[in-house]
């Protein structure tokens, strides 16, 4: 099973929703921005705390 070390959970945060690197970044808002056609520079330049790899391992989480 591939590890996912950029994602977090806990229940304090997003409701428990994962999460980037314990940050109150959801990876279905990543998602999500991605599904309306944000590219990983929007996103970056949007969220300035997030790194590219960041964005790559909400690609490859739901699957």
């Amino acid at each position: 099973m591939k590890k996912f070390n950029r994602i977090t959970y806990d229940v304090n945060v997003m409701g428990g929703k994962p999460c980037i690197r314990g940050l109150r970044v959801t990876v279905g808002m990543v998602l999500g921005l991605l599904a309306n056609g944000k590219s990983h520079a929007e996103i970056l330049l949007a969220y300035p705390y997030l790194e590219s790899d960041d964005i790559d391992v909400c690609l490859s989480y739901p699957a």
